[in-house]
């Protein structure tokens, strides 16, 4: 009987043992639901302390995006006129180019007529070479006739000193 005691006294034992256990898992389960609620109170003060910096950032971020596309689209603009413009001048300056190797073509043509004109002269400067001695000659002839005009005039001087002094003595003598 004892043996049977035992087993019944067993059971007991576990029925009191099973009953704490409930207990215990209700006292848990009950402790687990009050930290579980209090995790989830501490996260919702959290999202909402988060909710009070990232909604604004996020706002933020939004009105800078759109300012940034603004500037962005600004800027696309501004560089397709200035492309526009680039391409008008570089017409124009195409055309300016076009004109100046014309220019030059026709610079270089009257250059070449130039270098003939020089030719021409340099044949021409030695074609003058007997001019230049016909020159020399009359330029010796004027020395020569300016000597002789020279020494009449010396003989002038000479013949008045001669004829003037008797005339100046007969001078006195005519009553006219």
């Amino acid at each position: 009987m004892a043996d049977h005691q035992n087993p019944a006294g067993e059971e007991g034992a576990r029925g009191r043992a099973g009953s704490e256990t409930i207990d215990e898992v209700a006292a848990e389960s009950h402790l687990n639901a009050y930290a579980i609620e209090r995790l989830s109170q501490a996260f919702e003060t959290s999202a909402k302390r988060w909710e009070l910096i990232v909604y604004p950032t996020l706002f933020a971020f939004i009105i800078l995006a759109a300012y940034g596309f603004y500037l962005v689209f600004s800027l696309a603009k501004d560089v397709h006129y200035l492309a526009i413009s680039v391409d008008t001048n570089m017409t124009v300056l195409a055309s300016n180019m076009q004109s100046i190797s014309d220019n030059m073509g026709q610079m270089t043509a009257t250059m070449r007529n130039m270098g003939v004109g020089v030719d021409s002269l340099a044949h021409d400067v030695n074609t003058l070479e007997p001019m230049l001695e016909s020159l020399r000659s009359m330029d010796r002839a004027m020395q020569h006739m300016t000597y002789s005009t020279s020494s009449m005039r010396n003989d002038m001087a000479v013949m008045n000193q001669s004829i003037s002094r008797p005339m100046q003595f007969m001078n006195w003598f005519m009553p006219w």
